[in-house]
């Protein structure tokens, strides 16, 4: 059995709405934070910057910077022909459903394979 994990990043939906946010910290940091408190003005600006870049490589990236990962254990081919995982043994019931959803919604998996995976944990409970 291999042990692989799958990496996600935020939609871009997400990551335009954390730019935006991040360049309206950056700018109070600039011009409120930074004058009025000094170190901690810089320590505010700084990580304002480095959401603001995380999020502007997620919305306008190839790329982009995974913020979720998923640990597998248990093999699931694909229609495709390649084989992506399901943990079987890590998880709670609800845990796993979740994790198969949140493949599911990524495109990683087909309807068809969604449900038969689904039944399979609910059978095991």
């Amino acid at each position: 059995m291999d042990r692989r994990n799958i990496r996600i990043k935020p939609g871009r939906v997400q990551s335009v709405m954390g730019f935006i946010v991040g360049i309206i910290f950056i700018c109070i940091g600039l011009f409120a934070v930074l004058p009025a408190f000094g170190l901690f003005g810089l320590l505010w600006t700084g990580m304002a910057v480095a959401i603001t870049v995380v999020n502007g490589m997620n919305a306008f990236g190839k790329k982009g910077v995974p913020t979720m990962e998923i640990y597998t254990e248990e093999e699931e081919t694909h229609t495709d022909g390649q084989k992506y995982s399901i943990p079987t043994n890590t998880l709670d019931a609800k845990g796993r459903l979740e994790q198969l959803k949140s493949l599911k919604d990524a495109g990683l998996l087909t309807q068809e394979e969604y449900d038969r995976k689904r039944k399979e944990i609910l059978r095991d409970l």
